[in-house]
């Protein structure tokens, strides 16, 4: 029996190992601008080929693709760490507000510096996400202690994404005219724009987050079965819900500084993942939570551009329409219970 669930757990990883793959491929080699499959092979092998061919694959596409491939593990990543906290199936940084004040705090933070003609840099953007993050799961953190129902805990997580929202939109309005575009098209969550520079940023910020997330999977399948089997394990349960609460926020805050706020793969991926998996082990669930990240935001991303090519859709309008059905079915499935 543990042996056919090692051959499971390793097709799984074959299986989205090979849609990331697949999935990256396609976004690299697909665009609104027609790029013959000869031209792409001469410039990705390193030879000759025009100026426009390489422009468009190493400074748009490539650095583009990579950010949505870490970016989408790290957002299914804090999904999977939130709804182990939380102990709730559709908690997420988009529906707890976190993603929100994240969001608010850039926009604050853009507008000034905008206003003063100082450059933003990758980690202000991070800095002011991680406060804003932080500042909404106080305040979710507060309501937990004071609300028993988990579903009235969503339901306050959600207010409190209101008003950052509607703070930020109040925020975007002062914004000067040129700037304006592309504080909104951030705020509604996009890809767009993305700098090898960039990629760097979140590459060093969230694969170091990843690997300690890892490193706490023995604490965190001991606190899956509840906090007096934790306890008596030697789990050291406040340090251990500090850990999940910064990780969390420092994931949610890049992907929110880079990317904007993103809907439904925070809660979606995770239950995927799981019905794939057959487990809940957190040593297996993390890494493949955040491959099936990847592959779910390569795969999104890719129709945002392509679907309406040359306008490009909003990537939170895609995962909304493939992710929320899952959230409706983990809500029926659940009632059932």
């Amino acid at each position: 029996m543990r042996e056919n669930r090692k051959y499971r757990y390793i097709a799984v990883f074959m299986l989205l190992g090979i849609g990331m793959g697949f999935f990256f491929a396609l976004n690299v080699c697909i665009g609104s601008a027609g790029i013959a499959l000869s031209d792409i092979g001469r410039t990705l092998a390193g030879q000759e080929s025009s100026e426009t061919v390489k422009r468009i694959l190493w400074d748009i596409r490539m650095p583009r693709a990579l950010a949505v491939l870490i970016l989408g593990g790290a957002l299914a990543l804090a999904g999977y760490l939130l709804q182990t906290f939380f102990n709730n199936p559709i908690a997420g940084p988009f529906v707890l507000g976190i993603s929100s004040g994240a969001k608010m705090a850039v926009a604050l933070m853009m507008v000034f510096m905008m206003g003063r003609l100082v450059k933003v840099t990758s980690a202000a953007m991070i800095l002011s996400a991680f406060a804003g993050a932080m500042l909404s799961m106080g305040f979710v953190l507060l309501l937990s202690h004071r609300i028993n129902s988990m579903s009235m805990l969503v339901v306050s997580g959600v207010m409190i994404g209101y008003i950052c929202s509607a703070v930020t939109e109040l925020v975007v309005t002062f914004a000067e005219d040129a700037d304006i575009v592309n504080l909104h098209n951030w705020s509604r969550g996009s890809f767009s724009g993305m700098t090898w520079e960039n990629v760097r940023v979140i590459a060093v910020v969230v694969l170091a987050t990843v690997i300690a997330v890892f490193l706490l999977s023995k604490p965190l399948g001991a606190y899956q079965l509840g906090d007096a089997y934790a306890r008596n394990v030697g789990v050291n349960l406040r340090l251990l819900r500090v850990f999940i609460v910064i990780f969390s926020s420092i994931l949610s805050a890049c992907i929110v500084a880079f990317a904007g706020p993103i809907s439904f793969v925070g809660i979606a991926v995770p239950h995927l993942v799981r019905r794939l998996m057959g487990t809940t082990e957190p040593i297996w669930m993390i890494p493949a939570c955040f491959l099936g990240g990847s592959v779910f935001c390569l795969f999104c991303d890719l129709l945002a551009r392509t679907m309406l090519a040359p306008t490009e859709l909003s990537i939170s309008t895609v995962t909304a329409i493939f992710g929320a059905p899952v959230v409706l079915w983990v809500i029926v499935k659940r009632k059932r219970t």
